[in-house]
């Protein structure tokens, strides 16, 4: 498979835009104290952020009455299930790939 250098060049462009906003706040925020305010309403964040996602995924709007989406349940409940054990990120969001692979698999 050969690999034209203009899609090279945008592949390695699109790393640098993407890398940069997640690298630069980190690089700037680690030398400044900041006060006990903030970092405890920026602790709330990652929080909010995934029951965000995961509400959005197993609640499905069906001709204006609310329902649960029975198959991404099916893989929340393991995945919750290891968060609480493990209290690792990796594992949870390996596990939770899995458990939503196998259940778009056999349904």
């Amino acid at each position: 498979m050969s690999i034209n250098l203009t899609v090279l060049l945008i592949i390695l462009g699109c790393a640098i835009v993407t890398f940069i906003p997640r690298v630069i706040p980190f690089i700037v925020i680690r030398n400044i104290a900041l006060p006990k305010v903030v970092v405890k309403w920026l602790s709330f964040i990652p929080v909010c952020i995934f029951t965000a996602l995961i509400v959005d995924s197993f609640i499905i709007q069906d001709a204006s009455v609310l329902a649960i989406d029975w198959r991404v349940l099916a893989a929340i409940i393991p995945t919750l299930l290891i968060a609480l054990w493990t209290k690792s990120l990796s594992a949870t969001v390996l596990v939770g790939i899995v458990c939503m692979a196998t259940v778009r698999f056999f349904v």
